[in-house]
């Protein structure tokens, strides 16, 4: 009886100390963070800093683009009576571009020439003024009456440049001169050569002005006066 007293009161008394122990320390409910779940916490923290510093080591700044700036050299300033004189037909114009203008002008020149020769300007009555197709045509009226014939080729042309560019109220004018080869020959109405050489290619100089009313849709230019050096 005496030994079973001794453990129901042993046992009573490791019952108490297991109670005291759960009530200092607490109980573990499954939320509880692992051991050194602080420490891989902030390690997470200091790797994603980390990789955040540097992705912005690894971004290079690009300069902002000027969205005002034209990518373009700028035009320089125009000096000589020339330059005056195109760009003045360019503010008027936009589309007025020189090279492509002097293509055209060659192209209007030989088809012009060659017209003029065979005596038929109909083809090119819309790229001439009404004095200077006057004066074309009562030079054809001349030449057929003396039963005369024109013999003209264009071989080819030496130089071809811009002299003079100028606005008259809203008109452009731009001068050309035409340094062109050509074969001419004249014959009477036998046929015999009276001026020229059909075989002799020549050097001929021409001075040609075209004009275009810039407020007009219509783009082509016409002829409006031509002349010859002195």
């Amino acid at each position: 009886m005496g030994n079973y007293l001794d453990i129901l009161i042993l046992a009573m008394l490791a019952a108490f100390i297991i109670f005291r122990l759960r009530s200092v320390l607490g109980r573990r409910t499954g939320n509880e963070r692992p051991p050194g779940d602080a420490f891989s916490r902030g390690a997470e923290t200091d790797k994603s800093a980390d990789k955040k510093s540097r992705d912005r080591d690894n971004v290079v700044a690009l300069p902002e683009r000027d969205e005002t700036a034209a990518e373009k050299p700028a035009a320089k300033e125009p000096k000589t009576p020339l330059e005056k004189g195109i760009a003045a037909v360019q503010a008027a114009d936009p589309s007025f571009d020189e090279a492509g203008f002097l293509d055209g002008a060659k192209g209007a020149f030989e088809m012009i020439v060659t017209s003029f020769a065979m005596g038929d300007l109909g083809k090119v009555k819309g790229f001439l003024a009404k004095e200077v197709y006057d004066n074309f045509a009562d030079a054809v009226e001349e030449r057929l009456k003396g039963k005369e014939t024109l013999e003209t080729t264009v071989v080819g042309f030496k130089d071809t440049s811009l002299i003079e560019a100028r606005m008259a109220d809203r008109t452009a004018q731009v001068t050309v001169k035409f340094v062109s080869e050509q074969i001419n020959a004249t014959r009477d109405r036998n046929g015999a050569v009276i001026d020229g050489d059909p075989e002799k290619p020549v050097d001929v100089t021409d001075i040609w002005t075209f004009a275009r009313d810039t407020r007009s849709r219509d783009p082509n230019w016409a002829l409006v006066e031509t002349s010859s050096p002195n």
